[in-house]
């Protein structure tokens, strides 16, 4: 029953946090006068550039409002969505956003097109889209917060901090952050669960969304090594271990495809029955992956190229997430470095009991159903231990230090702290630093860690409260400087 007026009690939140959002987003742009004008311009298309004078509409002033509330990437999404792939910089902005902005335009809100015309519609189902996307995003990660903390009040803490994330912006705009969010969330709730292969397929449509969701890979390579282990280990079945490794591998193969798929498309586009001197030169690479060229040639990603004087303000703009990612996978590490540094495999040496039941324990495939996933999260939450009261900078060194982890610090979370540390290290050395804020704000580990200072005792109960003041204060930043066309991560 309490987890049940906890989901309610997420799910107000999230609609809450959004309604704030859309709130200070019409009333700074009522306000402030925007950066940038431009934004309500909208050429037509290359295909038909001699499309005739659009028909008049019946509420201008609201089709102009919602038209210049597409500022930064949302001009790219909702021209996708209307025109297709017209330049060779359009393919950094991922497919399967635009594709539901059109499919919903044309579909849903088909009717809408002669009152505030064709563009304010795509711009109405972006909004539409992000912020229903961002309320199912929600829930999943109070249900995979169960799962892997096996706390209610712990996983309520954390998803309000998600509710109210310092990207929280970008996730009520014309953004990809909440459909990814809900992806990549939802899908790692569901493997978690015990479900196999309805998570391949929300992984790999991640990987339509947002270059990172072929990272999602990983979560089955680690739950196959640790269910392969214990098949061969405690069960001493070899044919099992290599059936969980083949199941793992070809699953793992899977997930990249809709993003190699999509570069394909492009090099189609592009390069595709083009003489030599005419193709561009990521055309004639070896491997011919168009998105890193254009991350490379048109906005200057690589490895160190944003560590320049001039870009100091932008590393402190995503000083306080970086922080908090690096402080969260310290604070884990610090709790067991041995089996941090032998990929979980340490504990289950140690008593086995201790290992990542959620990974190794899985003697036999599962059913892949949703009735399945309930039941085996009924199973974890029934297991739910007592919280720790020892000091967690204190390596353990002992057999029962081992096993009483719990929460943050249970063996579950170690995958999603390797996720993150990968994360967190692209983010700073290779990135635009300020995306930072944005690009790790689906990380779980970062909420988890907060909900945990929030019960710390001393200096941990004031972190808590300045990651709390960093997220409001992100938050008013950012539907300040974002809706009115200024700079902001």
């Amino acid at each position: 029953m309490a987890e049940t007026n906890y989901t309610k009690t997420i799910l107000q939140y999230a609609i809450t946090s959004r309604i704030l959002l859309l709130t200070l987003i019409v009333l700074w742009r009522s306000l402030l006068s925007p950066y940038d004008t431009s934004a309500s311009l909208n050429p037509n298309c290359l295909s038909h550039s001699s499309q005739s004078t659009k028909p008049p509409i019946l509420f201008p002033s609201i089709a102009s409002a919602i038209e210049e509330s597409i500022v930064w990437d949302s001009v790219y999404f909702v021209r996708i969505a209307q025109c297709g792939y017209e330049y060779e910089q359009t393919y950094a902005f991922f497919p399967l956003l635009p594709l539901f902005i059109s499919l919903l335009s044309n579909s849903v809100f088909r009717p809408l097109v002669p009152v505030i015309g064709y563009r304010a519609v795509l711009g109405l189902s972006g909004y539409v889209i992000s912020n229903v996307a961002f309320l199912f995003a929600a829930f999943y990660m109070y249900r995979l917060s169960l799962v892997i903390l096996k706390d209610p009040d712990a996983s309520l803490r954390a998803s309000i901090l998600f509710c109210f994330n310092p990207a929280s912006i970008f996730y009520s705009s014309i953004y990809s952050e909440s459909l990814y969010a809900l992806l990549s969330i939802g899908g790692t709730y569901l493997l978690m669960c015990g479900v196999n292969n309805v998570p391949v397929l929300l992984f790999a449509l991640s990987g339509s969304v947002r270059s990172n969701g072929v990272l999602n890979a990983g979560y089955y390579g680690f739950k196959a090594l640790h269910q392969s282990y214990y098949a061969m280990n405690f069960k001493k079945r070899v044919h099992l271990a290599l059936q969980v490794v083949l199941a793992g591998a070809l699953r793992c193969i899977c997930i990249p495809i809709p993003f190699l798929a999509y570069q394909a498309y492009g090099y189609y586009n592009i390069c595709h029955g083009r003489e030599p001197d005419e193709m561009r030169p990521w055309c004639k690479a070896r491997i011919p992956l168009l998105y890193g060229f254009i991350q490379s040639h048109y906005w200057g990603v690589g490895f160190l190229k944003y560590f320049q004087l001039k870009q100091l303000p932008n590393f402190l703009l995503a000083s306080p997430v970086l922080s908090l990612a690096f402080f969260s996978i310290h604070s884990y590490l610090k709790a067991d470095p041995e089996n941090f540094c032998s990929l979980g495999f340490g504990a289950t040496l140690k008593r086995k009991n201790a290992a990542a039941l959620l990974f190794s324990e899985g003697e036999e495939p599962v059913r892949d159903d949703y009735h399945y996933a309930a039941k085996q999260e009924a199973i974890n939450l029934q297991q739910r231990q007592k919280p720790i009261t020892r000091d967690t900078h204190v390596c353990p060194t002992t057999e029962d230090q081992v096993s009483v982890k719990s929460g943050y610090y249970s063996a579950n979370v170690l995958p999603f702290i390797y996720h993150l540390s990968f994360m967190a290290a692209t983010a700073f050395f290779v990135m635009h630093v300020q995306v930072a804020t944005r690009f790790l704000s689906a990380s779980p580990p970062l909420y988890w860690f907060a909900s945990y200072l929030m019960t710390s005792a001393g200096k941990s109960r004031k972190w808590a409260r300045l990651v709390w003041a960093y997220a409001a204060s992100y938050i008013l930043l950012g539907s300040l400087l974002f809706s009115n066309f200024y700079p902001f991560t």
